[in-house]
């Protein structure tokens, strides 16, 4: 069976990853890459099938984990598309998270006002308040 070897953008495309992720990733030794004569990395589809749990045959097998613990689970409340940004708002409890996403994040992601979604929190400082 032939291993299809897919262009940098097109696999962070497939991942669902950004194209300087996946670079890093490239860097950082955490995806197989291969470089043609010209100098140019190419991901082997293998790759992206270990890194999304996908068998050869397109059958899923367990969600991909992440490592991130500041993980708020609520629902879509409103999506807001300006161009080639869109803002979303998701309920959590009775509080409420805004995300500024690309539009086109929202259509890969198949977001709609009523699903329920996950906001993955990553910052350097957190810091709290009390009376």
């Amino acid at each position: 069976m032939r291993n299809l070897l897919l262009k940098p953008q097109e696999a962070a495309y497939q991942l669902g990853i950004s194209y300087p992720t996946l670079k890093q990733w490239i860097y950082r030794h955490k995806i197989q890459a291969m470089r043609t004569p010209g100098g140019h990395y190419r991901i082997p589809e293998s790759e992206i099938n270990r890194l999304t749990g996908t068998s050869a045959q397109g059958e899923t097998s367990a969600p991909l984990k992440i490592s991130g613990r500041n993980q708020l689970h609520g629902t879509v409340r409103e999506i807001r598309k300006d161009g080639l940004l869109a803002s979303v708002r998701l309920a959590v409890g009775d509080q409420s998270v805004q995300a500024v996403i690309t539009s086109e994040a929202v259509e890969e992601l198949g977001l709609k006002v009523g699903d329920p979604a996950i906001a993955l929190i990553k910052a350097t400082e957190v810091m709290l308040m009390h009376r």
